[in-house]
């Protein structure tokens, strides 16, 4: 027998001077009594009970500790061991490491992007043999085919583009490495993903696509960044970028061509990481076509408790401690109590209860009304807390999302900080359902077979802009449909700001960084959009206004976000210029009919122009942690 806590054992040695103690403290009392009364005045004077029922209690409070004892020093015995056997598959995984993975056309980067596609991986192919490949001008095996995801995931999180020796991004390369290791495992059939931005330069990728097709290798290729691409850095440089022989910045897009090509020869799926693509699901449910075989798992120790064996007699004893030292008289008064407790008619059911029972039934409006009540009543914060989010979960539920962001600012200032994660996370889905109900008139679906794409937000997007420019308020910014599109930027940017929060309190909220995503990616589209209405709006210029005078001061020549270091640059700060200038508007000056601009609207200021300032004010909402590292050797031609 062991113990896994045999330090409580130590406390044994406490028994005996407690019985100790109690011996003496009987004896000090016996013989105060002796000393206060005469000798032939204590038969008369003091009624001695009987001593043997309490010294028996005692005796046996000391075994019900000795046992609770026993039970917390957790013994245990040894059953030997026993190997988990499971049906899987191979899966190797090879991650591009050369420099541009680390171009930021995708937040925060291109590697840091397929890092997270790699985790997803390894938590929906639990019971798979999963390998790392990393690859830049040479591929290098970092993990090799093992069920021990907890391995994989910890050297996914520390490799970056340093690991490898020599630069530049042999694609062939790393596809040759992943057959070779793939075919000593005896399978027919086997599945290499591979995560890059498809940007090939040495090696023939054509040979490696048919010696894949003759091995059984199904590859799965997931393309990382975008096809506008970004400058590729390396901070070894002045200014911060790769350049190339002739001293310019290298450019690096994805290349989708070449992935689709790796897919599609090879019969398996391409598909692009930011493209919306539920690649895990996509990759479990094609890997489920391959040939399944049984391995050999992890090695469990069989571990026997005998806790129980010495906390059932401590409760025994304790038991009968309590019984042998209890005073009978004074049962009379206690079962006169229980009597009343019982007899009493009862209560009213929980009032707690029956919202919850109505939340769970679907009964929206009557769940909101009972957590509303109970939050009125409630003279704790915390619990005020809590019914309040119930209050807005139910109206969320219904759609009623004004009574829902309501409700969930209630609970924002609450001390517990899963209480607080949760109202910031509530606080953001509202915000959320806000903007896209001024934008298409409904709530956002919740079922992901209704979920929009960007095509279609991309539709409502152009709808209203088109309603915008129709309205006859338009130049004075007051549009209903001008309002919804300003509601809209607002609210999501708040919401952003509400899934931060909601994260900074539980880092663990996996829910409120997925919907934090998804917000950014209409965000980003919706800047987009406003772009290319600017710059049609710029081409239509000349034709509509020719002849006319320069715009007048304050007109928002330039926005803050299109034009960085350049002439947008000198434009912001011919604009802006004094900050005291640009807040009058506010407590000083006032227009000609004598009316203070309260809101901080320019009334010159057209709706793309306003709407593009407030994507603007809130773009630092896209920025991330970038990764540091320096990379010393000798640049081939091609190093990126």
């Amino acid at each position: 027998m062991n113990f896994d806590h045999p330090g409580w054992l130590f406390l044994l040695l406490l028994l005996p001077v407690l019985g100790l103690v109690a011996v003496l403290l009987t004896l000090r009392n016996k013989s105060r009594w002796d000393h206060l009364v005469a000798p032939r005045l204590r038969g008369a004077l003091i009624r001695r009970s009987n001593v043997l029922p309490r010294w028996i209690a005692l005796f046996f409070l000391i075994a019900a500790c000795a046992g609770l004892i026993g039970a917390l020093a957790r013994p245990h015995g040894n059953a030997g061991t026993h190997t988990e056997k499971t049906l899987g598959r191979n899966i190797m995984i090879a991650l591009d490491l050369s420099r541009s993975m680390r171009v930021d056309d995708v937040k925060p980067d291109r590697l840091q992007q397929a890092k997270v596609v790699i985790y997803e991986l390894l938590d929906a192919l639990p019971n798979d043999r999963v390998g790392l490949i990393g690859f830049a001008g040479t591929p290098y095996l970092y993990a090799p085919l093992t069920i021990d995801h907890a391995a994989v995931s910890e050297t996914v999180g520390q490799i970056d583009e340093t690991w490898p020796s020599v630069g530049g991004s042999d694609l062939s390369g790393a596809i040759k490495l992943a057959i070779e290791t793939l075919k000593k495992t005896g399978q027919k059939n086997n599945a290499l993903v591979i995560l890059s931005d498809g940007e090939e330069h040495t090696g023939d990728l054509d040979a490696m696509i048919a010696e894949a097709e003759r091995a059984g290798v199904f590859i799965f290729a997931i393309g990382v960044g975008t096809t506008d691409g970004g400058y590729v850095p390396n901070h070894d440089f002045q200014n911060g970028l790769m350049v190339d022989e002739s001293g310019n910045p290298v450019l690096s897009r994805l290349q989708p061509a070449v992935m689709q090509k790796l897919a599609e020869k090879t019969g398996g799926r391409y598909a692009s990481a930011s493209g919306g693509t539920n690649i895990p699901e996509m990759v479990r449910g094609a890997s489920e076509l391959l040939d399944a075989f049984e391995m050999q798992g992890r090695e469990r120790r069989i571990v026997v408790e005998f806790y129980q064996w010495f906390l059932l007699p401590a409760i025994f004893f304790l038991f009968l401690s309590i019984i042998c030292g209890t005073r009978w008289r004074a049962l009379q008064a206690a079962a006169l109590l229980m009597g009343m407790f019982v007899f009493t008619p009862k209560a009213s059911a929980n009032e707690e209860t029956d919202a919850k029972k109505a939340l769970e039934e679907e009964r929206f409006k009557e769940a909101r009304e009972d957590y509303h009540k109970l939050a009125e009543k409630s003279k704790f914060d915390e619990r005020a807390a809590r019914f309040r989010i119930g209050e807005g979960l139910a109206a969320y539920r219904a759609e009623d999302f004004r009574e829902a962001r309501s409700a969930f600012s209630g609970a924002l200032l609450a001390k517990d900080p899963k209480v607080a994660s949760s109202a910031h996370f509530g606080m953001g889905n509202t915000l959320f359902q806000l903007g896209w109900q001024g934008l298409a008139d409904q709530a956002y679906p919740t079922e992901p077979s209704e979920v929009p794409d960007l095509e279609r937000f991309e539709t409502l997007v152009k709808e209203r802009l088109a309603q915008m420019k129709e309205s006859d308020e338009e130049a004075a910014g007051k549009s209903a449909n001008f309002v919804r599109m300003d509601s809209l930027m607002i609210n999501w940017a708040d919401s952003i700001r509400h899934y931060d929060s909601a994260t900074a309190l539980d880092p663990s909220h996996q829910g409120a960084k997925q919907n934090r995503e998804t917000t950014m990616i209409y965000l980003r589209k919706l800047r987009e959009l406003l772009e290319q209405e600017k710059k049609n709006q710029e081409q239509s210029m000349p034709q509509q206004g020719q002849g006319q005078g320069p715009p007048q001061q304050g007109q928002g020549q330039g926005d803050p976000g299109e034009n960085p270091g350049g002439e947008g640059d000198q434009e912001q700060q011919g604009n802006g210029g004094d900050e005291k200038d640009q807040g009058k508007g506010k407590n000083g000056d006032k227009d000609e009919e004598g009316k203070g601009n309260k809101d901080g609207k320019n009334p010159n200021e057209s709706p793309e122009d306003r709407a593009r300032r407030i994507l603007s004010d809130n773009a630092d909402l896209e920025k991330g942690p970038l990764s540091q590292g320096r990379f010393e050797h000798r640049n081939p031609k091609k190093d990126w």
